[in-house]
């Protein structure tokens, strides 16, 4: 019979404080007056921009009121609530990569969701071909946030999901892009399964025979143990070490939830009568994340640091609505449109809360526009550390705790984010083609590679949902952000894909009469 994780916590913390081990008063003393504050990084996997109670619009999502996620709306109570947060793609490897080097996707090569070294997770679709890009992700040698805050003496832990480098390569090992601990990370997106009982595994008899199949974690199985649970029960383990050790730490914690297989976690399953089986198991996946993020709040408040701690709440994407959820797909999001791999808002607008006692004042909120390649610069000044010059002048992510004060300032109002996926993912559905796209205030702009490179513009302040194409009423305004959007593409050295022999032209090449 499985304990419940709360049981699991209460032992978690004697042992913590049992004869023989550092009492949490003890390691308190140990800390060194002025050393730079702890780090937590929690990155949810395919949580949509409303998949929690937290409301960040005046709709809902359709299930939004069945969520229970107190310990998210506590860090939104006490912190600083970003509206028009954006992950720097639809899809998650080239998000997770961003975070690590601040810099885009296209600036980074790494343009999708990585697998097998040197084998390409895409493809050509009805006569477009996708460009070649960087198929085994981040490598040793890459600069990464993790590597910098090493050498400036953190410890770095990673929990859960990397999926920042490619099977059979180096890189699919965290500790060999700067991480000085690994749980349970490795190559794979996803896992075989959430279930302690099944071994994490495909086949339950052969654990780590599939590439999907979590590594690391075999003190669970055979467990009633729930892989988030794990997770969060590792994590709070290593913090409290680095903590004994007198370690300022950087903890990535990257739950495999709320990615398929959409698995319940059986201990929630009672809260979600009224919805069906696979909305109550989603909900109970997104519940055991939030479980999580009490555990690790939990875990610094004993050791008497939450003060000392910067916290980053996100996620890698757009909410998953394309498959395996409740039909009518593409509609899990509302107010915005499809979700997952789409360039539409569903597809890369995410939750966003930072969380620093004393530093960030409780309650408050910011509308402005920002993107997940910001956390690097970000999380390096509150380091107080700096990368490789020649790194730092790459990175496009501006720095973040300007905001931290207000939330607002007016020299970002008309600062303009780009997207660039030039591939196909899997399903098909709203938006879900090879695009690039630029953001600049309230307009945004889609330039669709595929089926006929096309060009659509929304007004998203008064058309969240992407309803309304001004393009022909805009004319003015869709040259100069298709200028704006070529610009950056070439500067970036952004791949195109081509059709016919031919590359796909930049946006601003494009003219109407191309277009239809």
């Amino acid at each position: 019979m499985r304990l419940p994780l709360s049981i699991q916590c209460c032992l978690l913390w004697l042992f913590f404080t049992s004869p023989g081990v550092l009492h949490a008063q003890d390691q308190t003393s140990k800390q060194v007056p002025g050393t730079p504050p702890n780090i937590v990084f929690f990155i949810v996997d395919d949580l949509g921009w409303q998949d929690t109670a937290l409301s960040l619009h005046q709709e809902s999502a359709p299930f939004q009121q069945h969520y229970r996620t107190p310990n998210l709306q506590r860090l939104a109570r006490e912190g600083l609530v970003f509206s028009n947060a954006y992950a720097s793609s639809p899809v998650c490897t080239p998000t997770r990569t961003s975070i690590m080097t601040g810099r885009s996707p296209q600036a980074n090569g790494i343009t999708y969701w990585i697998l097998h070294k040197d084998r390409d997770t895409g493809g050509p679709r009805d006569g477009t071909v996708t460009p070649r890009w960087n198929v085994n992700g981040l490598q040793p040698g890459d600069v990464t946030l993790p590597g910098i805050l090493q050498k400036g003496g953190y410890r770095t832990i990673h929990a859960g999901k990397a999926h920042l480098g490619a099977h059979g390569s180096d890189g699919a090992d965290p500790k060999n892009l700067g991480f000085e601990v690994n749980i349970a990370g490795h190559a794979a997106g996803a896992p075989s399964d959430f279930r302690g009982r099944r071994n994490y595994s495909r086949d339950p008899e052969n654990p780590g025979a599939k590439v999907w199949d979590v590594p690391g974690l075999e003190k669970y199985h055979g467990t009633d143990t729930y892989l988030t649970e794990a997770l969060a029960l590792e994590a709070a383990t290593a913090i409290h070490q680095a903590h004994q050790d007198g370690k300022s730490f950087f903890l990535h914690f990257s739950p495999y939830a709320v990615h398929t297989p959409i698995i319940a976690n059986q201990r929630h399953l009672e809260n979600y009568p009224d919805l069906s089986k696979v909305e109550a198991a989603y909900a109970t996946m997104i519940e055991s994340v939030d479980e999580a993020l009490g555990v690790l709040l939990k875990t610094l408040e004993k050791l008497e640091i939450l003060d000392e701690t910067f916290i980053v709440f996100t996620s890698d994407n757009g909410g998953l609505s394309a498959h395996t959820r409740e039909k009518p797909h593409h509609r899990h999001n509302h107010p915005l449109s499809s979700g997952k791999g789409s360039a539409l808002e569903g597809g890369t607008r995410i939750p966003l809360v930072m969380h620093w006692p004393g530093v960030i004042e409780g309650g408050a909120r910011s509308s402005l526009p920002v993107i997940s390649h910001d956390h690097f610069p970000t999380l390096l000044s509150i380091a107080g550390l700096v990368g490789p010059a020649d790194h730092m002048e790459q990175v496009e992510g501006q720095d973040l705790t300007p905001l931290f004060e207000s939330g607002t300032d007016p020299e970002w109002q008309e600062r303009a984010l780009y997207w660039h996926m030039p591939h196909f993912w899997g399903p098909r559905g709203p938006g879900i083609q090879p695009f690039s796209s630029i953001r600049r205030g309230d307009w945004k702009m889609i330039y669709y590679h595929h089926p006929k490179p096309k060009r659509v513009l929304y007004n998203l302040a008064e058309d969240i949902g992407e309803k309304r194409d001004l393009a022909a009423e805009k004319k003015k305004l869709l040259e100069l952000l298709s200028k704006d959007l070529a610009d950056h593409l070439r500067k970036t050295a952004a791949a195109m894909p081509s059709r016919d022999g031919q590359t796909i032209p930049m946006p601003d090449q494009l003219s109407g009469s191309t277009e239809n």
